[in-house]
Formats: structure tokens, sequence, C-alpha cells
């Protein structure tokens, strides 16, 4: 019994000091990505590397003369008033540069004022000018070069050039291999870290008479640079053996259990009973995830020899968002308690037990939040009777959040999910350094959480294809949301992908206002990034309605039935964008309160929705709906035929579970990011991943502050028909300021309702329909997408010459009536 229980108190506490130390690591890492440490930081580099300049510049011409004020000590030297120091750094710059230059590395120690430069300016402005880590090892090795290499050309005589450093190693080379074979030695660390780092060729020239030597041609080519953004992303320390209370360890390919009956030696594969009750009871822990990976392979996809359309091109300098924007919560580590879950297993044996059910096997998964009892019954144990005795098992138990699934779909057992007494938060950071998510290949991955067996769960917004999210105030809906989005954020270039925000409650989204010119899309009104107003929230999903059906016109005259195909034409220049062809990015439309516009617009802003869930699927616009009231009134049946992936945090009622899941449970969830997913086949529970507003403020600044595109993605105009005034558009019955707005389109040579309502303070309305009127009067041209409308007027007086002929024709057209 002593061999199957590896639970001992030194065990325990070895199991401490890395839970210390990393929770040490993670203190630093948090005080170092404070904004004022940072910019604390940065001016600390930039001035160093100010004063540094200023001291090795000077000790170039001065060094004689303070030499022998410098060889004496350095209390000596700063603590004396009356040494006369030539050089303009002062006693410190002289010291500093009589270090680095004479004793160190000569002139190339000037490479060390880029170095601080370069960090000074990464930490203040949150600039990456140069990939860090590249720079950083390449300047080295060459301030480190050019010491030896200076060193070995002036060594009869000893001055600064290759310091003392230099001066040492070239000697000791030159008398090692010799002159010569020190220069052959040199050159031959240059071209092999010129052929390391940077790939030259080597290839001799062609030939006069057109032959070339025979060269074994290179049967790979060399991976493309992975974007440094991702180079930050740092490899998760591995576990450490000795928290793994198994006594003997598993082969890689089963399941890792940890099994707490005895187990003879001779035979382990057949564990016998453990105590009294003949129940076979073992504990399977799925590893914590794997984030040994730090960036995602680089595609090395070999193009066609035409180039290929690259939609990234305008933006190719984006860096995507380092991890180390985020922060590590809680440890990572599940802690197993031994004695919690034999307490467990036995109150859940007991409570059956009392009603004459007997258990043949127990095996439990450890999640973070949540552990999971699979109990396979007796043989002529009805699953139903075990189903009914839930409220029994919560009450013996003593916790919140018990759940019974029977069955288990797959598995043939029954589960009991019970609350772990000490749950662990789930770190944003650890699964977006995890090789899974690194290394999708999905078009829209969402990383989640975890599952209740600690797998890294990621969806894919193009299969669900849109998800309804639901939960009470404060269950953790809007952490929810900012992990989805800042999922796509670190996958996703802004050419690939746009979200319309719609924000009611005006607090919960603003975090993204940073990212307009990057990632967001507006109507071409629209001032603030963010939708607030109802009434824009109409319009705006009208819009997007207009945008699909101007996208499957596309898909139809391309011959492409989704927009991965499309797009797939597109770049492989197959499509002429003088026929209209664009590039097509993905379009995410998140609502954050569904209830507030449902309650004050109804169908209006229903029907438009369930049209978009309908049909939007295959031109790549997805919706997230969220809201905190489930009701049926709310969720209506043609907004839940269209939604078949639901999220449900926790609810207040068994009605609201099954009005958003179409089953019970998410009322016994415990809160905090616990979840139930809903694919339509299965329901899965996850724990969600935990993101702080900093975090959020940190990756949207981080984007926010890289050039981006002129304005936001633009969406098509829409007009609203049903509006006061409105109707079948007539080019003779014409707007009374018509003519004022065709003089203001031509001035500024930019045709959109926007400028018109700036300019004659016009509602929207209004402005849409005299931007219809002038393109029926072939004043503007039609509406091309994103891209503002054509002005076909070339200046003021050509345009009066045709309202002149515009009058002309009028009054000869009422001449006869009269």
């Amino acid at each position: 019994m002593a061999k199957g229980n590896r639970f001992k108190d030194k065990d325990q506490k070895k199991e401490r000091k890395p839970g210390r130390i990393r929770r040490a690591v993670q203190g630093f890492r948090r005080f170092t990505v404070d904004e004022r440490v940072r910019k604390i930081f940065g001016l600390t580099c930039l001035l160093t590397s100010v004063i540094l300049l200023i001291s090795m510049s000077s000790f170039l011409f001065t060094w004689e003369n303070d030499q022998d004020k410098i060889s004496s000590s350095w209390s000596d030297l700063l603590s004396s008033r009356d040494a006369q120091i030539d050089n303009n750094g002062g006693s410190l710059g002289a010291l500093l540069s009589h270090i680095l230059i004479h004793q160190w590395f000569g002139i190339a120690s000037f490479g060390f004022i880029f170095l601080f430069l370069l960090m000074g300016l990464r930490s203040l402005f949150k600039v990456q000018f140069l990939p860090f880590k590249k720079t950083f090892t390449y300047t080295l090795f060459f301030m480190i070069w050019c010491s030896v290499f200076f060193g070995a050309i002036f060594q009869t005589r000893y001055l600064f050039m290759g310091g003392g450093f230099g001066y040492f190693i070239a000697g000791w080379l030159q008398s090692f291999i010799g002159v010569f074979g020190s220069y052959l030695a040199l050159a031959f660390i240059m071209l092999t870290f010129l052929v390391a780092a940077f790939n030259i060729s080597l290839k001799l020239p062609a030939l006069p008479s057109g032959k070339k030597p025979e060269e074994p041609e290179s049967e790979e080519e060399e991976p493309e640079d992975i974007p440094d953004a991702l180079n930050t992303v740092k490899a998760a320390p591995a576990e450490p053996e000795e928290e793994s209370p198994l006594p003997e360890e598993e082969p890689p390919a089963e399941p890792e259990e940890l099994d707490l009956a005895p187990v003879m030696p001779e035979e382990p594969e057949e564990p016998e009973p453990t105590g009294d009750d003949g129940i076979d009871f073992s504990i399977e822990e799925q590893p914590a995830g794997e984030t040994e990976q730090e960036a995602p392979e680089a595609d090395t996809t070999e193009g066609p020899p035409m180039a290929e359309y690259d939609p990234t091109l305008e933006l190719s300098s984006y860096k995507f968002p380092p991890a180390d924007l985020l922060e590590e919560h809680g440890e990572g580590v599940i802690q197993v308690n031994k004695d919690e879950l034999e307490a467990n297993k036995n109150r859940i044996v007991d409570t059956l037990g009392n009603y004459n059910i007997k258990i043949a096997k127990i095996k439990a998964t450890i999640g973070p939040t949540v552990t999971l009892y699979e109990i396979i019954p007796e043989a002529g144990v009805r699953i139903s009777k075990i189903k009914n005795l839930e409220d029994d098992i919560a009450l013996s138990l003593s916790a919140l959040g018990i759940r019974i699934i029977a069955p288990i779909p797959g598995r043939g057992t029954i589960g009991i999910e019970v609350p772990n007494q000490n749950p662990q938060i789930v770190s944003m950071r650890s699964l977006i350094e995890s090789e899974k998510f690194q290394h999708t290949k999905m078009d829209l991955p969402m990383v989640l959480g975890r599952t209740i067996s600690n797998e890294i769960y990621i969806a894919d917004l193009t299969k669900m294809p849109h998800v309804l999210v639901a939960g009470a105030t404060g269950q953790g809906k809007s952490v929810g949301l900012n992990a989805m989005l800042v999922s796509l954020l670190y996958k996703k270039h802004p050419s690939q992908v746009k979200f319309v925000l719609v924000d009611p409650k005006k607090v919960e989204l603003t975090l993204f206002r940073h990212i307009e010119r990057h990632f967001l899309a507006k109507l071409p009104d629209a001032e603030e990034p963010i939708i607030t107003d109802t009434n824009k929230v109409i319009n705006t999903v009208k819009s997007l309605t207009i945008e699909m059906d101007q996208r499957y016109d596309l898909l139809k005259n391309a011959g492409a039935r989704t927009i991965k195909e499309y797009n797939a034409k597109f770049v492989a220049r197959k499509l002429n964008p003088n026929e209209g062809h664009r590039y097509l990015p993905y379009i995410v439309l998140v609502i954050d309160e569904f209830a507030d516009l449902i309650m004050t617009a109804g169908k209006e802003i229903e029907t438009p929705i369930a049209r978009l869930a309908q049909l939007a699927r295959a031109i790549g616009i997805h919706l997230i709906i969220a809201t905190q009231r489930p009701s049926v009134n709310i969720i209506t049946g043609t907004i839940k035929a269209n939604f078949p992936s639901r999220i449900a945090f926790r609810v207040t009622s068994k009605v609201d579970s099954r009005t958003i899941l179409d089953a019970g449970g998410a009322d016994q969830l415990i809160g905090r990011g616990d979840l139930l997913l809903s694919t339509g086949s299965e329901v899965i529970r996850i724990q969600c991943a935990f993101l702080d507003t900093p975090e959020v403020e940190r990756v949207t600044e981080f984007i926010g502050n890289q050039r981006g595109y002129a304005d936001a993605h633009l969406l098509p105009e829409f007009v609203d028909e049903t509006a006061e005034g409105s109707g079948t558009l007539n080019p003779d019955d014409r707007d009374s300021m018509f003519e004022d707005a065709a003089r203001i389109v031509v001035v500024h040579q930019q045709g959109s309702a926007s400028l018109l309502q700036r300019r004659l303070k016009l509602g929207y309305n209004r402005a849409g329909r005299i931007i219809d009127q002038l393109e029926a009067a072939g004043i503007i041209g039609p509406f091309e997408g994103s891209k503002a409308r054509q002005v076909l007027i070339p200046d003021e007086m050509a345009l009066e010459q045709f309202l002149n002929s515009q009058r002309s024709n009028d009054e000869g057209n009422e001449a006869p009536l009269s």
C-alpha cells in the first residue's frame, strides 16, 4: 500500500521550490512589464549611449594627456578634485573609455553605443527597428572579430585600435599558427559567420565559355525569416519529474495515469483493488500543454514563376505582438492533492452505495478547475438512477458546480465533474506560447482555454461559423470576448481580418480603439471606430448585408464557392482587378450586449443578423454575439437556428441554460471563466483563459503604434430607403442642396456622404440621397467598395457649364406645358 501511495511530505517539499522560483520570475516579469519601468529603463539607455559617444570620441584625441591620471586607482581619480582631465566626459567618461577602448575591444567598442541606443528606443517608444536578439548577437560578434583583427594588424605597435583583448588574442594566435595562419583563421571565421547568419552566395561567376563548374544544387530552400515578434515567444520550463506522483514511468505513447492502488512490481498491468471496497481507482492527469516551440514554422512553399499578389505588402513592416506583453497568472502547474481525490472518491462511492449502486471502477482526470471522475457501474445499473442522484452527490461533497454526464459520449462511462479546492488560473500567455497555437493551420484560430483534461482548446471561427455567447454578469463573458479577439490579433495580419465592434455599453470594447487603422471596419460616415449608437448599429449590420451580396457577386463571376477559393485565385493573379475583383479579408462582427439591441430595435436588428448568419459563412463574414440575458425573447428561435456554436458561462437558472444550450448544466458552473461550449454534436467544459485589462491595452497599443492604413476599412454606404422624405430615386426630383453639394464634391474631388454631412450639416440619410442623385446626374461615379467614389467633373467651370445645361434642359421640357 505504501508503494502505491507515493504522496510523501518530502516530495511535496521538493515541489514547492520550483513554485517559489517561478513566482519570483513572474514577479520580476511583471515588474519589467510595468510601463513606468520601461520608460525609465529606456531613458537610462539613451543617456548612457550619449555619454559613451561623447567620452569615447573625446578619448581618441585626449588619451595621451589623460593616460597618467587614468592609470591611477578609481577611488583616487573620482575623489580627487585637482586632477585635470581633458576628456569631455570628465573622470567617469575617461575611465569608461579607457576600459572599453584601451583594455577591451579597441575602436570596436563603439558598438556598445549602438546597442544602448537600440535598447533605449525600443523600451521608450515601443518600436522595434531591428530584431533585438539577432542584432545583439551580430554586433557582439563583429566587436570581438574586429578587436582581434586590428590587434593582429597592429601587433608590433600597442595601440588602442584592437584594445587589450584583441592585442593578446592576436598575439596568441600568431605564436600558435603564425602570422599568415592567424589571418586565414580570421577570414575563415568571418566567412563561416556570414554563411550561417546571412546565407551569402559562394557560387563562382560564369565562365567565359558559358560552362559552369559542376556544383551540387541546394536541395532545401532556406526558410524565410520568422517574424521577430514571434521570436520573442519564450519556451515554458519543462515540469520537473518530481511533481508526478507516479511510482513508475509510463510509456510515452500511453496517457499518464496516477494509480492510487497498490501495484505489484511483477504484474504492473493488473492493479489489485484498493482498500476494502474492491473498486479500482486511478487518476489520469494530462500534460499541462506544450510550450517549447518559440515560433511557428515559416512558410517555405515556393511560389510560381510569376510573382503572386501579396496582400500584406502594404504593411510589410507590420510586427506581430510579442508574447511578453502578456502576463503569467498562477503557477501553471496543477497541484495533485491525494487526500482530496481520495475523499471525493469515497464520498461518491458511499453516496451511490446508499442507493444500492455498486461501482466497478473510478478514474479521475484532473483539470485546471474541475476534476472529472469517470465511473463504470456494475452490470444491471440504470444510468438514469445515477443521474437522478445529482443533488445527493453535491450534498455529500459539499461542493458547488457538480455536473453529471450520463453517459460520456464515446467512452462508455458516466462522468461526475467536481470542482477542485485550489483551482488554477489559465494564463493567456501560456496558451499563446504553446506549440499547438503557434503551429495551427486554422484560418481564424481562437484559443478559448483548457479543457477538463487540461488540453488547450482552439476553435476555428470559419468552421463554427458563428458564436453565441451568454452568461450572467461577472462570470467571465467579457474576458472570453477579449481572449477571442486577442487570439486573432496574434495570428492574423491586418490585411487578412477586419473587426466590426458593437458595444452598446460603451466601456467593454473601447480597449480596441487603438487598432482602428489596422483591424477595424466602419461605415464611411462613422467618426468613432467602436459603434455604440443603436441606429448606427442597424445601418452597420445592413451595410454588412450589402457587403455580403457584393461578395457573392464577386464569387459568382470568379467561379469560386468560398472566400478561400476566391482569394487563392486572386493571389495567383487569375482575377482582373479592373473587373472589380479585390482581395477579401475576413470580417468578424462582435456585438457585446445583444439584449440591449433587441429591446431597442427588435426585428429591425434581428432580421439582418439572421440573414448574415444564414448566408455569410461562405464569403468570410462571421458573427460573435454576446448577451447577459439569455431569455427566449432575446435569443429567439430565428437566432438560435443559425448559431450552432454556443458558449455558456454560468447563468442563474436552468431555464437560461436550456435557452442557450438546449440542455442544462450552465447553471451548475462555478463561474470565474468556467464555461460550456456546445458545438452541436457535443458539449465541452472549458476553463477560459484569463486576460487582464492592462494586457489587452499593451497588445492594442503595440499594434496601434505601428504604421497602419490611412483609415479604417470602409464598409459599403447604406441609405435607409424607408426614412422620411425618401422614396424611389428620381433624377428630376432633386434635393434643394443638390447644386451646393455638387460644388463641394467637385472642389474637394471626393464623393462621399460623410463629406456632405460635415460641410452642409446634413443627416446621413439626406446626404446619402444626394450622393445617389449626384451619381444619377453623372457628376460622380458608382460605389466601388472601400474606395472613394470617382468625381467625373474635373473643375468648377465644367460643373457650372454642366448645371446650366441641366437647367436649360429642364426649362425646355417645361415650356410645352405652359
